[in-house]
Protein backbone atom coordinates (compact mmCIF):
# COMPACT_ATOMS: atom_id res chain seq x y z
CA UNK A 1 0.00 0.00 0.00
CA UNK A 2 1.15 3.40 -0.82
CA UNK A 3 2.16 5.55 2.48
CA UNK A 4 0.69 8.94 1.53
CA UNK A 5 1.61 10.72 4.50
CA UNK A 6 4.96 9.95 4.03
CA UNK A 7 4.65 11.39 0.34
CA UNK A 8 2.67 14.29 2.57
CA UNK A 9 5.34 14.27 4.90
CA UNK A 10 8.18 14.76 2.39
CA UNK A 11 6.77 17.56 0.25
CA UNK A 12 5.60 19.40 3.71
CA UNK A 13 9.72 19.17 4.52
CA UNK A 14 10.46 20.14 1.45
CA UNK A 15 7.81 23.07 1.18
CA UNK A 16 6.78 21.74 -2.27
CA UNK A 17 3.54 24.17 -3.41
CA UNK A 18 2.28 22.11 -6.34
CA UNK A 19 3.35 18.45 -7.76
CA UNK A 20 1.92 17.12 -10.70
CA UNK A 21 2.96 13.24 -12.07
CA UNK A 22 0.83 12.34 -15.41
CA UNK A 23 0.61 13.12 -19.25
CA UNK A 24 1.40 16.68 -20.06
CA UNK A 25 -1.33 18.63 -21.98
CA UNK A 26 -1.92 22.15 -23.53
CA UNK A 27 -4.61 22.42 -20.99
CA UNK A 28 -2.50 21.53 -18.02
CA UNK A 29 -0.12 23.86 -18.41
CA UNK A 30 -2.33 26.67 -18.63
CA UNK A 31 -4.12 25.32 -15.23
CA UNK A 32 -0.96 24.83 -13.74
CA UNK A 33 0.08 28.46 -14.54
CA UNK A 34 -2.89 29.64 -12.89
CA UNK A 35 -2.72 27.62 -10.06
CA UNK A 36 0.80 29.59 -9.34
CA UNK A 37 -0.13 32.69 -10.13
CA UNK A 38 -2.86 32.23 -7.35
CA UNK A 39 -1.12 30.72 -5.22
CA UNK A 40 1.68 33.69 -5.35
CA UNK A 41 -1.06 36.30 -5.02
CA UNK A 42 -1.87 34.66 -1.72
CA UNK A 43 1.67 34.60 -0.91
CA UNK A 44 1.20 38.06 -1.11
CA UNK A 45 4.40 37.40 -3.31
CA UNK A 46 6.38 40.91 -4.80
CA UNK A 47 5.39 41.76 -8.11
CA UNK A 48 8.74 41.24 -9.63
CA UNK A 49 9.48 38.00 -8.33
CA UNK A 50 6.03 37.04 -9.04
CA UNK A 51 6.77 37.52 -12.77
CA UNK A 52 10.68 35.91 -12.87
CA UNK A 53 8.68 32.69 -11.12
CA UNK A 54 5.81 32.76 -14.03
CA UNK A 55 8.35 33.46 -16.74
CA UNK A 56 11.09 30.66 -15.95
CA UNK A 57 7.83 28.72 -14.64
CA UNK A 58 6.47 28.66 -18.43
CA UNK A 59 9.40 27.87 -20.54
CA UNK A 60 10.45 25.06 -18.08
CA UNK A 61 6.43 23.69 -18.56
CA UNK A 62 7.02 24.13 -22.64
CA UNK A 63 10.18 22.43 -23.03
CA UNK A 64 8.26 19.46 -20.90
CA UNK A 65 5.48 20.04 -23.38
CA UNK A 66 7.35 20.22 -26.41
CA UNK A 67 10.55 18.60 -25.83
CA UNK A 68 9.37 14.53 -24.41
CA UNK A 69 10.90 12.08 -26.07
CA UNK A 70 8.47 9.38 -28.00
CA UNK A 71 9.36 6.54 -26.18
CA UNK A 72 6.65 4.43 -27.30
CA UNK A 73 7.23 0.52 -27.04
CA UNK A 74 10.62 1.05 -25.65
CA UNK A 75 11.67 -0.87 -22.80
CA UNK A 76 7.41 -1.51 -21.40
CA UNK A 77 7.40 2.46 -21.17
CA UNK A 78 4.40 2.66 -23.42
CA UNK A 79 1.69 4.04 -20.83
CA UNK A 80 4.43 6.54 -19.95
CA UNK A 81 4.84 8.21 -22.86
CA UNK A 82 4.17 11.61 -22.36
CA UNK A 83 4.06 11.27 -18.82
CA UNK A 84 6.21 13.51 -17.02
CA UNK A 85 6.87 15.03 -13.46
CA UNK A 86 7.06 18.62 -12.12
CA UNK A 87 6.82 20.21 -8.74
CA UNK A 88 7.84 23.85 -7.43
CA UNK A 89 8.68 24.43 -3.88
CA UNK A 90 9.68 27.65 -1.91
CA UNK A 91 12.36 27.38 0.76
CA UNK A 92 13.06 31.26 2.47
CA UNK A 93 13.32 33.35 -0.53
CA UNK A 94 14.06 31.07 -3.55
CA UNK A 95 11.93 29.08 -5.41
CA UNK A 96 12.83 25.38 -6.95
CA UNK A 97 10.97 24.19 -9.87
CA UNK A 98 11.50 20.56 -10.72
CA UNK A 99 11.14 18.76 -13.96
CA UNK A 100 11.45 15.34 -14.88
CA UNK A 101 10.69 12.86 -17.78
CA UNK A 102 11.70 9.75 -19.92
CA UNK A 103 14.36 10.48 -22.96
CA UNK A 104 15.62 8.11 -25.38
CA UNK A 105 19.36 7.69 -24.71
CA UNK A 106 20.53 8.76 -28.25
CA UNK A 107 19.26 12.06 -27.16
CA UNK A 108 20.85 12.87 -24.28
CA UNK A 109 24.57 13.58 -25.74
CA UNK A 110 22.84 16.42 -27.17
CA UNK A 111 21.14 17.87 -24.37
CA UNK A 112 23.71 17.32 -21.85
CA UNK A 113 26.19 19.32 -24.29
CA UNK A 114 23.56 22.47 -24.69
CA UNK A 115 23.33 22.67 -20.81
CA UNK A 116 26.74 22.29 -20.74
CA UNK A 117 27.17 25.00 -23.05
CA UNK A 118 24.51 27.33 -21.14
CA UNK A 119 26.10 26.51 -17.73
CA UNK A 120 29.76 27.62 -19.02
CA UNK A 121 28.48 31.38 -19.95
CA UNK A 122 28.61 34.31 -18.21
CA UNK A 123 25.55 36.42 -18.14
CA UNK A 124 27.22 38.85 -20.74
CA UNK A 125 27.90 35.65 -22.86
CA UNK A 126 24.47 33.92 -22.45
CA UNK A 127 22.59 37.48 -23.36
CA UNK A 128 25.03 37.08 -26.71
CA UNK A 129 24.42 33.54 -27.25
CA UNK A 130 20.76 34.57 -27.19
CA UNK A 131 20.86 36.67 -29.80
CA UNK A 132 23.32 34.51 -31.70
CA UNK A 133 20.79 31.64 -31.55
CA UNK A 134 17.56 33.87 -32.07
CA UNK A 135 19.18 35.14 -35.13
CA UNK A 136 20.46 32.04 -36.47
CA UNK A 137 17.01 30.77 -37.24
CA UNK A 138 17.56 27.27 -37.10
CA UNK A 139 15.40 24.79 -35.66
CA UNK A 140 15.64 22.32 -33.14
CA UNK A 141 14.04 18.55 -34.09
CA UNK A 142 11.46 19.30 -32.37
CA UNK A 143 10.83 23.22 -33.81
CA UNK A 144 12.08 24.93 -31.41
CA UNK A 145 14.98 26.87 -31.45
CA UNK A 146 16.73 25.95 -28.30
CA UNK A 147 16.28 29.60 -27.15
CA UNK A 148 14.62 28.08 -23.61
CA UNK A 149 16.88 26.70 -21.80
CA UNK A 150 19.45 30.02 -22.39
CA UNK A 151 16.43 31.55 -21.52
CA UNK A 152 15.86 30.27 -18.08
CA UNK A 153 19.54 30.73 -17.22
CA UNK A 154 19.17 34.59 -18.23
CA UNK A 155 16.29 34.74 -15.94
CA UNK A 156 17.64 33.13 -12.76
CA UNK A 157 21.32 33.97 -13.25
CA UNK A 158 21.46 30.43 -11.89
CA UNK A 159 23.62 27.03 -13.58
CA UNK A 160 20.76 24.64 -14.54
CA UNK A 161 21.01 21.47 -12.40
CA UNK A 162 20.65 18.33 -14.79
CA UNK A 163 20.83 14.48 -14.04
CA UNK A 164 20.55 11.52 -16.12
CA UNK A 165 19.03 8.34 -14.86
CA UNK A 166 19.85 5.31 -16.53
CA UNK A 167 16.49 3.44 -16.87
CA UNK A 168 17.71 0.73 -19.35
CA UNK A 169 19.48 0.57 -23.08
CA UNK A 170 17.65 2.59 -24.56
CA UNK A 171 15.65 5.05 -22.04
CA UNK A 172 16.97 7.12 -19.53
CA UNK A 173 14.74 9.69 -16.81
CA UNK A 174 15.86 13.12 -17.01
CA UNK A 175 15.83 15.63 -14.19
CA UNK A 176 16.12 19.67 -14.28
CA UNK A 177 16.16 22.13 -11.06
CA UNK A 178 15.65 25.02 -11.81
CA UNK A 179 16.44 27.78 -8.68
CA UNK A 180 14.37 31.10 -8.82
CA UNK A 181 15.60 33.94 -6.47
CA UNK A 182 15.28 37.52 -6.38
CA UNK A 183 18.51 38.46 -6.99
CA UNK A 184 20.22 38.77 -10.38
Amino acid sequence: MVDVFDIYDKMERNNILLSFKGEITSDLLTSILQIMENKMDNMQEEPKMKKKVYNVLVECLQNLYHHLDDCADVAGINEKVRSAIFMIGKLENKYSIFTGNYILNENIHGLKSRLDEVNSLTKEELKEYYKKVLNNGEMSLKGGGGLGMIDIARKTGEKLEYNFLDIDNKVSFFTLNIKVSQQQ
